[in-house]
């Protein structure tokens, strides 16, 4: 897109002027991290508020999944392969980076696929790779347990920690602890779900929606669109990014998914138990469940004293309402998960929005 066609875009955002507050939450890590970065946040009409939600995989992952991981390492001499936004993440009592410096195997991949090469090569260990994420990397997940099934490579496992996220805003949505007029919601996601999938913000709980893209203009072409429905009073939910989410989602994906997976209650930091929130291996593939097949006894989890990771991912504060937030707590010294990843809100604001 040309540069002025973004400015005017731009203008159209800042010239809104609001008569009263909004307040919008995404629930993406990718935007949280765009919006910033992008500085389309810095050029928000005054009296729109963005409120964080939990669109962050690794940060809504709670501490006793990475105890029970390190466990696994432990008492099995096993493998662990990771993505590499979790090696910094705080468990209870230690992270992958300290196991790591400390001699355990612990190696990153780009793929859960690259986890079946490491598990061929080492033919007497187990290798598990730590299966985090949402909707949109669940199904490669999955894919990857199914190409282990067809090679038989028996040495291969998973620790279920993946998880869905329209369950999480309803959770949110039937606290009701915070006020949230409108959603901007991720386009990944969608695009694998399919629209259809949010439709359930504006029939239960008559908040208007708008599915955005990545991109500056598609972060500002989402906001201006959902400032539209609000300022109209329009419940309605709004596919600003047809060119990859379709209505019906990703059909064949969903299949993938769902062929190795089925729904479960999972706990998300924060916020508790949710039902049908989470992906547990289903019994045809119990082979390549770690959490059943490398049984452990993790000790008992606990939280850090002073994070507010938890009320962060609620919307209830912003990350610098934290008193950890760039003290105690920095990307190099970690107190919770919302420092660590690139998509945490508290990376976004340290990085891209300290004032």
């Amino acid at each position: 897109m040309k540069k002025e066609t973004i400015k005017q875009l731009a203008r159209r955002l800042t010239d809104i002027k609001l008569d009263h507050e909004l307040r919008i939450m995404e629930v993406c890590g990718t935007h949280t991290a765009e919006f910033f970065k992008s500085g389309v946040k810095d050029i928000f009409p005054k009296g729109l508020t963005l409120i964080d939600g939990p669109g962050c995989p690794v940060c809504v992952t709670a501490n006793e999944y990475l105890d029970r991981a390190i466990q696994i390492g432990k008492d099995h001499n096993a493998i662990l392969t990771t993505f590499g936004d979790m090696i910094k993440v705080p468990s209870s009592y230690s992270s992958l980076g300290r196991e790591l410096g400390d001699g355990m195997d612990i190696r990153v991949v780009y793929s859960p696929l690259e986890s079946l090469d490491i598990a061929v090569d080492n033919p007497g260990r187990e290798v598990v790779f730590l299966s985090v994420g949402f909707e949109t990397t669940a199904p490669t997940q999955a894919a990857a347990v199914m190409e282990a099934k067809k090679r038989n490579i028996s040495n291969f496992s998973i620790l279920p920690g993946n998880k869905l996220t329209p369950p999480a805003v309803a959770a949110l949505l039937s606290l009701g602890e915070v006020r949230i007029d409108g959603f901007i919601l991720p386009g990944h996601v969608s695009a694998i779900l399919g629209s259809e999938a949010w439709q359930f913000i504006v029939d239960d709980f008559r908040k208007p929606c708008v599915i955005a893209g990545f991109e500056t203009p598609d972060l500002i072409t989402g906001t201006i669109s959902l400032i539209d429905l609000l300022v109209r009073g329009e419940v309605s939910l709004v596919n600003e990014y047809p060119v990859i989410v379709k209505k019906e989602g990703n059909v064949r994906a969903r299949e993938i998914m769902y062929e190795v997976f089925e729904k479960s209650d999972a706990t998300w930091r924060g916020i508790g138990v949710i039902p049908e929130s989470g992906l547990s291996v289903r019994e045809g593939y119990a082979g390549f469940d770690a959490s059943k097949k490398l049984r452990v006894t993790p000790p008992e989890p606990k939280e850090h004293a002073g994070c507010k990771c938890g009320e962060l991912l609620r919307g209830l504060i912003l990350p610098p309402d934290c008193p950890l937030f760039a003290k105690a707590c920095s990307p190099e010294r970690p107190v919770g998960p919302c420092m660590v990843s690139t998509e945490g809100p508290c990376s976004a604001y340290y990085k891209y929005w300290r004032k």
